[in-house]
């Protein structure tokens, strides 16, 4: 019995150093680029490292903020003006920041993070993860962070995010460079097109 278990040990600890270094020599040939997408081995490690590191009754903790039309508005709101800029307000990870991470800003949408537990989602977001882009959130001690938890709700609410929702969250996002620009861009083209209609009328009289 002793024998089997030795072997059994050794086996998982070959296959955890075999991993380690595969990822490794991925990493090295990739030259460390932010461009290239994490092997599923990695992406699967990295989530059970995730998850094994949040002791087990911070993993079973229940959202103390109850929900309300309200306090789903201000977390939405809250979204758009903390997560927007790298999770897009539908939480999709759509955005230049967020296809371009490494890893990428993950589809909060789907089962790979809508399947955690709140207390789950709750400590990645106070927290944050090590080296990711995914910063720590919480400003003031775990147990009166409640900005993080009302943040769970609206994680919780973008399967089912409403075309009006969407539409007020994007007015709260803040713009980039490249979206302030694009602006001034289209503002300018509309300001020619108006001052060459009035060219134009002038003409006409």
């Amino acid at each position: 019995m002793l024998t089997k278990l030795i072997i059994l040990i050794a086996v998982v600890g070959l296959g955890i150093v075999g991993a380690f270094g595969w990822m490794g020599y991925q990493s090295f040939t990739s030259g460390f680029s932010a461009k290239t997408e994490p092997p599923a081995i990695e992406v699967f490690m990295a989530r059970q490292v995730r998850r094994l590191a949040i002791p087990v009754e911070k993993r079973q903790a229940q959202n103390p903020i109850p929900l309300s039309p309200d306090v789903m508005k201000e977390s939405l709101a809250h979204f758009a003006d903390h997560c927007a800029t790298c999770h897009a307000n539908d939480g999709s990870g759509q955005t230049p920041i967020g296809k371009n991470v490494y890893p990428r800003a993950p589809d909060l949408r789907l089962a790979d993070t809508q399947s955690m537990s709140d207390g789950e989602i709750f400590w990645v977001i106070h927290h944050g993860i090590r080296f990711t882009a995914m910063p720590a959130w919480g400003e003031s001690e775990l147990d009166k962070d409640l900005g993080s938890w009302k943040l769970v709700h609206a994680i919780r609410h973008l399967p089912q995010l409403t075309p009006e929702e969407l539409d007020r969250m994007k007015t709260l996002t803040p713009k980039t460079k490249h979206d302030l620009e694009k602006e001034t861009a289209f503002g300018q083209s509309l300001q020619g097109d108006n001052a060459a209609a009035g060219t134009s009328s002038g003409h006409h009289h």
